[in-house]
């Protein structure tokens, strides 16, 4: 089985090594896809797996017929994992914009196959209105969502807000994969 996990600008992206590993570990195949502001923080790990970027999107196309980057990414993974999902990356899934790799990957996912998300943000964004609507939106589309978790944020507020801790996590892809064999 292949898992695509896309990662985006929260803090909890710190958590996807650990991620990786635990799904390596399930004898998962991993890669990774990271927006400009995940990079802040993977730029600090060491990822043991292919981590794509918006700059790799069209490395591979030079003239029609050339493979597309996240029609490929797609087309290769099995479970699409949005782990951890910020209220930016929320808000552009739930609104159909396609503006860095993974929205386009996400744009182009086969509602076929499983896409699980896990938000992650402060308190305050998640208890925001639009969260609930964005999330709402995202669940009509046939994804399933991991609920974040209260506890003590990196920043020092405690509340909802935290991505779901990574054992849950891979659980819940443990869980999908007997249904997709």
């Amino acid at each position: 089985m292949k898992v695509l996990i896309g990662c985006t600008g929260s803090v909890a992206t710190i958590k996807v090594n650990e991620l990786v590993d635990q799904l390596k570990n399930s004898n998962f195949e991993v890669q990774v896809v990271a927006t400009k502001c995940a990079m802040h923080f993977l730029s600090k790990h060491i990822i043991n797996c292919k981590v794509w970027v918006d700059k790799d999107e069209w490395n591979m196309w030079n003239e029609r017929g050339d493979p597309v980057l996240h029609i490929e990414l797609r087309k290769w993974a099995d479970i699409l994992l949005l782990a951890p999902l910020d209220a930016n990356s929320l808000a552009k899934i739930a609104h159909g914009i396609c503006d860095n790799l993974l929205t386009c990957t996400v744009r182009a996912w086969d509602l076929e196959k499983p896409l699980l998300f896990c938000p992650a943000m402060n308190t305050y964004m998640w208890n925001h209105p639009l969260t609930a609507e964005h999330i709402l939106k995202l669940k009509t589309f046939g994804y399933t969502e991991i609920p974040c978790i209260s506890k003590t944020l990196v920043c020092g507020d405690t509340g909802v807000g935290a991505m779901a801790e990574v054992k849950t996590i891979v659980e819940k892809v443990l869980n999908l994969s007997p249904k997709l064999a």
